[in-house]
């Protein structure tokens, strides 16, 4: 696991989220986490769907936000759990041991050694900076990044506000991948984006 992970923005136009997707695993996106907090069901699920399938044309893993009994329905590649939703220990159990499963451990460094633990595939740390999507404390030291990679471990990924700009001086320090929303979905050009990103850990 490494480089642009790229989560999706809540978009109800299914078409629209498609083809900016598409524009950022064509110019090297590695993975897409599936993120729609206020989607309907019948929505989430078409979405799902069809980013799976986009997903596999690229081969690319797609990760659920949250739904893990939707990943186990469509046979997606992993979910992704937050500090307030289901443990990591109970997901992996659900999911097998063939699955992705992620954590967010915000700034925290016990969070993430509790989910190395219980069987996490990766660890997410965030905010760094102000997200446009996202509210929470923007207080994760970028330190955070070298202790983690020193001793866990797992993958590790940089989350909040990131730009490619703002992600250097953290994948300088190790990390392994940065997340981003609104710096790719809302770019005038996704593609050229994600480019950006991507050519980060090329460098690196």
């Amino acid at each position: 696991m490494k480089g642009l992970y790229l989560v999706t923005p809540d978009w109800d136009d299914t078409e629209r989220l498609l083809d900016a997707t598409h524009a950022a695993l064509e110019a090297g996106a590695a993975l897409v986490q599936y993120r729609h907090k206020t989607a309907s069901t019948p929505l989430r699920e078409e979405q799902a769907a069809a980013l799976l399938a986009l997903c596999r044309r690229h081969g690319r893993p797609l990760v659920i936000n949250d739904h893990v009994h939707l990943c186990r329905r469509l046979d997606a590649d992993g979910v992704h759990v937050g500090g307030t939703d289901a443990a990591v220990a109970s997901v992996r159990d659900a999911l097998g041991p063939g699955k992705i499963v992620g954590a967010s451990c915000y700034g925290n460094f016990a969070l993430a050694l509790a989910a190395q633990e219980n069987g996490a595939s990766y660890v997410a740390f965030g905010g760094f900076y102000p997200s446009l999507v996202k509210q929470y404390p923007v207080t994760t030291p970028p330190a955070l990044v070298a202790r983690a990679k020193a001793v866990l471990r797992l993958p590790v990924v940089v989350i909040g506000g990131m730009t490619a700009e703002r992600a250097q001086p953290l994948v300088a320090l190790g990390a392994d991948m940065a997340a981003a929303i609104s710096s790719v979905y809302a770019a005038p050009d996704p593609g050229a984006a994600a480019a950006e990103f991507v050519r980060l850990f090329q460098n690196g």
